[in-house]
């Protein structure tokens, strides 16, 4: 008996451990859940106990759910996004009346600030700090981030809804990424456009890959035309002429190219196959890979070198840096102005026309400044826009034949490119089933680098920016094979990953992309592009350009003019094909703009 006893009491405290460590490991941070809501901050407490700080979101309550008073009237006269979006691309009556009146102003106004209003400034969080922190506002080198990382003590990768186990990124991408037929974007957006995006997005995306904690290489986080000019001074110095405030180039057949790496010294990223006569050196270190970016680094260092011209005619005493600076400025200012009344005109299929005017905002409550965010960078890899070949004045160039083959350039000529990528349709973004094989592998990137970062799920985002999450995989998508392998793979929808979201959703209806992308992204391009320095009140003014006559060429910059001023003859030049027979005849020569 008396070892029987004994034996009993071993027993007992085995089994009251095994209870009391069972206890403990059940125990889940409750922010796994994502409890608060409407962008109630959660903040634990001890280890079973939260409190959602409902401060400024227009709601209280445990959980940020109970709306005020004005919410509650807000949300009954708010128009859903898909309300809006539908006026907006629609009733080209009532838009033409609105862009001939002054009411333009007021709806452009309207836009920038709801838009922007939904991105915080100063930041707040990045990949190493899940709350606020001095270090998340003072370190550039991280991304900011809008929503914390998923806590590392969740039962599962993404909180506590779906698999233990995410998917293979390579199955992902060879299962709904990977194209079975090029499908053009219906909105007709064209390679011209495709290129645009890669040349501007590339000033301030530039991820350290490999660092697993969202850092970025770029030292502005914003548009400064360093793709032009080099993100730091020392390859500004090398790729500068110093002289006349100039770019140096290289002159092929009477006409301006980027110099040869062995004049600019800059490092550059070229495979060891290409030679070295071939090696151009421009401000971004990896646009030597497609003729589409050497294209628009060409352009673009015209255009610099022609505004130094009207500058130094304007200026004479002026020596090469305030030649050098100024023209900067208002190269940038170009590129603002082109990216808003043209770019994000195309991409959002608006019947607003869209209007670059700082002076919008200066009665507004508005922040001159911007940091990139890491979703931002995320959403915006649009490499289902690549098409399965290239042509270009009656010739069919494979991709194997076009990566780093900065040759074709200069046998062709800018104006012959921009014809060509300006007639040919881009993929449309959204929907899946539209990235090249040779792109595949960067969504595959894309998806691991969320996971290193651990990155909130998809539908937490769409809380983020005021859109209904999905209830399941069928109402995301109307592809009923992709909607049943994604149930397979993720096993909820609320695990369903940022990426694979916005670039597998269902598309509006003859539209680039689906309601995600365009409203997680666009308030994210408009505070980016409103937010830097030359639109404030102490920068837009005559003199920060150099005069009325640099002011007016930011003013009044187009994409056509960008070419056109630049070239021999002037192409068709657009960011959408053709739209007829008329549109497509050759243009006026650059003389007569």
């Amino acid at each position: 008996m008396k070892g029987f006893s004994i034996l009993s009491i071993w027993v007992f405290l085995l089994l009251l451990e095994g209870l009391l460590c069972a206890s403990d490991s059940s125990v889940v941070n409750p922010c796994c859940y994502y409890p608060c809501q409407h962008s109630g901050v959660c903040v634990r407490f001890g280890t079973d106990r939260y409190e959602c700080d409902c401060t400024r979101t227009g709601f209280y309550g445990e959980n940020c759910t109970v709306p005020e008073f004005w919410t509650r009237i807000r949300f009954m006269l708010k128009p859903s996004p898909a309300v809006v979006h539908y006026i907006l691309t629609h009733f080209q009556w009532f838009w033409d009346l609105i862009n001939r009146s002054f009411l333009q102003d007021t709806f452009m106004r309207f836009v920038l600030t709801v838009r922007s209003d939904l991105i915080p400034s100063p930041p707040t969080y990045n990949t190493k700090y899940g709350y606020l922190s001095w270090e998340s506002y003072y370190n550039l080198s991280y991304y900011t981030r809008l929503l914390p990382p998923v806590p590392k003590d969740c039962p599962l990768p993404m909180g506590t809804k779906g698999k233990p186990d995410l998917p293979d990124p390579k199955v992902l991408a060879e299962r709904f990424f990977k194209r079975k037929k090029f499908r053009p974007d219906p909105q007709g957006t064209n390679l011209m456009f495709a290129f645009m995006a890669q040349h501007f997005t590339h000033q301030f995306f530039k991820t350290k890959h490999g660092a697993h904690e969202g850092l970025t290489k770029a030292l502005g986080h914003g548009v400064d035309a360093s793709n032009i000019y080099g993100d730091d001074l020392m390859r500004q110095f090398q790729l500068r002429l110093h002289k006349d405030g100039k770019l140096k180039y290289q002159l092929v057949n009477g006409e301006m190219y980027p110099p040869l790496v062995s004049e600019a010294p800059v490092h550059m990223l070229y495979p060891k196959n290409v030679p070295q006569d071939q090696r151009l050196a421009i401000g971004q270190e990896v646009y030597g890979m497609l003729p589409g970016l050497t294209m628009y680094a060409t352009i673009w260092l015209r255009e610099h070198n022609r505004v130094c011209d009207i500058l130094k005619a304007e200026h004479p005493t002026w020596d090469d840096e305030q030649l050098f600076q100024t023209a900067r400025l208002i190269i940038i200012g170009e590129i603002i102005n082109i990216i808003i009344e043209e770019y994000v005109q195309q991409l959002s299929g608006y019947r607003l026309k869209l209007k670059f005017d700082p002076t919008l905002l200066f009665n507004a409550r508005f922040q001159y400044s911007n940091r990139i965010a890491l979703e931002f960078c995320h959403l915006y890899h649009w490499h289902p826009l690549m098409p399965d070949s290239f042509l270009i004045d009656g010739d069919d160039i494979p991709h194997s034949q076009f990566h780093y083959n900065t040759s074709l350039l200069m046998h062709y000529g800018i104006e012959k490119l921009v014809d060509a990528f300006s007639r040919q349709p881009a993929g449309q973004i959204g929907g899946g089933h539209n990235s090249h094989e040779v792109v595949l592998k960067v969504a595959e990137l894309v998806i691991r680098e969320s996971r290193a970062v651990r990155m909130q799920p998809f539908n937490e985002y769409r809380k983020r920016f005021n859109l209904k999450p999905y209830s399941s995989f069928y109402e995301f998508t109307d592809n009923v094979e992709m909607a049943r392998g994604l149930e397979e793979l993720y096993g909820d929808i609320d695990a369903l990953e940022f990426y694979p979201g916005v670039l597998l959703e269902r598309t509006r209806p003859s539209s680039i992309f689906g309601e995600s992308m365009v409203e997680m992204g666009a308030p994210f391009s408009l505070k980016g592009l409103m937010g830097n320095p030359i639109c404030s009140p102490e920068y837009w003014k005559p003199s920060t350009f150099g005069g009325e006559t640099g002011f007016n060429i930011v003013k009044t910059s187009t994409l056509k003019k960008l070419v056109c001023l630049n070239t021999k003859w002037c192409p068709y030049v657009d960011f959408h094909v053709p739209r007829n027979e008329e549109e497509a005849k050759p243009r006026k020569p650059s003389t007569e703009l």
